[in-house]
């Protein structure tokens, strides 16, 4: 792989991106180990710094929970000394140990803000491999003996998207608070109760596994906050990926259910353009596609959106997995899922009914043959679109897109890279970010910034998504809510 560029010492010295460095090159990188020192993205919190931590207390070193195969303790730079713990940690349990859940767990096993207390799920299988791999979690076949649980303090819900209104509604009923994943329910009515359920009983509701936690479109807002470009003047993000091959149950597949790309990917997409342009949407006239006999689901969507000041974005995902945005980005093709190959394969099986969906998906959740992929860290992590996409900003005196270790930052004076470390496992990455908002939220009594009124108005952009497609009509939005000025004030990137 291509080593990182070293970063000119450039220093941003006034608004949000004061003292923001580029990446320096470890001097003790040797060929036998090829490690490389970031320059400190770290988020301040009286708690301390986390480090890492396993389930039931076991500590790993910094090395290990980074996972970079090069990596040095030394090398690994943390926000203050590991020495600081946190105040206390909450406990969690995880509802729904799927594919969504094989991504959050690493993370949780590196912060020692975090207790991993308890998981729930209905395949045998699976909870038979989380047991084995968290040995002091308490495993459970339903959500309703989960909440039951009175240890534990907070509930991750990742069950089928038609379930995350009943779960969420239930674990705050009990009094646990709630990380729901994307998309937050799958109607308005829903998230109105979700919503209600989390003030009646007076716990924490947060709608998260977004894109929009993620370090570069962070980034992106403060360069636009810091009004060095002047003011915001269009979003575009735009995605070609293999989604629409990957392992699907009949639920997943069900729009009713919230299957299909404008649910599953429409809340990501949508998340960041709210984030970067303030939150205020006025309007949505979008078209969806369903072009695959096999997969009866929309698997593309296209939409203009516009905010209440005027300013334009648009969004577009096709999940046929022809074209891939990552063959735009040669580093990226080797982060993909599947192989050129492999996705012939699929396309074929699928055409034939011979493909066994049920094997491949089990395959990369928790314990799979292919779980690996999704926790594989090599060394220092590069920008790839992922299933979000190109993300691309446009102000009065500027653009930002993403660079292959950060952001490219257009201005009068031309281009300049704005270097972002991505610490892998255990850094601040888009579930350690909801994670942390969580725990600052119950342990701290900071606000909860992605509530659960935030994440249903990024449900209605979905929602109205899908209604200006039916109605080939514009879609007035009423539910709209604003991110405040001084969400991550604290994020240092420095």
């Amino acid at each position: 792989p291509m080593n990182p560029p070293v970063a000119s010492t450039e220093i941003i010295e006034c608004g949000p991106l004061a003292g923001v460095r580029g990446l320096l090159r470890c001097p003790c990188t040797t060929a036998a180990s090829a490690g490389w020192r970031w320059a400190g993205v770290q988020r301040k919190m009286a708690s301390g710094t986390p480090g890492g931590r396993m389930s039931g207390g076991d500590r790993r070193t910094s090395r290990d929970a980074v996972g970079g195969k090069g990596a040095h303790m030394s090398e690994v730079q943390q926000a203050t000394p590991s020495s600081t713990g946190p105040s206390r940690t909450l406990k969690i349990g995880v509802a729904g140990i799927g594919q969504g859940a094989a991504g959050v767990l690493p993370v949780m096993e590196a912060m020692p803000e975090i207790d991993l207390a308890a998981g729930a799920d209905v395949n045998p299988t699976t909870l038979e491999r989380f047991k084995a791999r968290y040995t002091e979690a308490r495993v459970y076949d339903s959500v309703a003996k989960l909440c039951e649980d009175p240890d534990v303090e907070a509930v991750w819900v990742a069950s089928p998207n038609r379930f995350h209104c009943e779960h969420t509604v239930m674990a705050l009923e009990h009094g646990k608070h709630v990380i729901v994943e994307k998309p937050m329910a799958v109607s308005l009515p829903e998230a109105e109760r979700m919503i209600e359920a989390a003030e009646r009983n007076g716990v924490k509701l947060l709608a998260g596994h977004t894109n929009s936690f993620e370090l570069p479109v962070r980034a992106m807002r403060r360069v636009i906050m810091s009004g060095e470009l002047g003011p915001l003047r269009a979003v575009h993000i735009w995605s070609y990926t293999d989604w629409m091959l990957r392992a699907r149950t009949a639920d997943e597949q069900d729009p009713e259910q919230g299957g299909g790309i404008p649910y599953r990917q429409g809340s990501h997409q949508g998340d960041v353009v709210r984030l970067l342009g303030g939150g205020m949407l006025r309007s949505v006239r979008a078209m969806t596609g369903q072009w695959m006999p096999e997969r009866p689901m929309p698997g593309y969507h296209s939409a203009y959106l516009e905010f209440e000041d005027g300013t334009p974005a648009t969004m577009m995902h096709n999940g046929y997995g022809y074209f891939m945005t990552a063959e735009m980005f040669p580093w990226a093709m080797e982060h993909q899922r599947y192989t050129p190959e492999e996705r012939v394969g699929i396309r074929r099986a699928l055409r034939s009914g011979r493909r066994d969906e049920e094997e491949d998906k089990q395959a990369f959740r928790i314990g799979g043959s292919r779980e690996a992929q999704l926790r594989r860290q090599d060394g220092p992590r590069s920008w790839t679109p992922a299933d979000l996409g190109i993300v691309l900003v446009s102000c009065a005196r500027g653009d930002i897109r993403n660079s292959r270790y950060g952001l490219y930052v257009y201005n009068d004076d031309g281009r300049r890279e704005l270097l972002l470390p991505h610490l892998g496992e255990g850094g601040l990455t888009e579930h350690r970010a909801e994670l942390e908002e969580l725990y600052e939220a119950v342990v701290l009594g900071k606000p909860v910034y992605h509530s659960g009124q935030w994440g249903m108005a990024t449900l209605e952009v979905v929602m109205a998504i899908i209604e200006s497609a039916r109605e080939r009509r514009e879609v007035r939005l009423t539910r709209q809510v604003p991110m405040p000025a001084e969400y991550d004030a604290e994020l240092e990137i420095g």
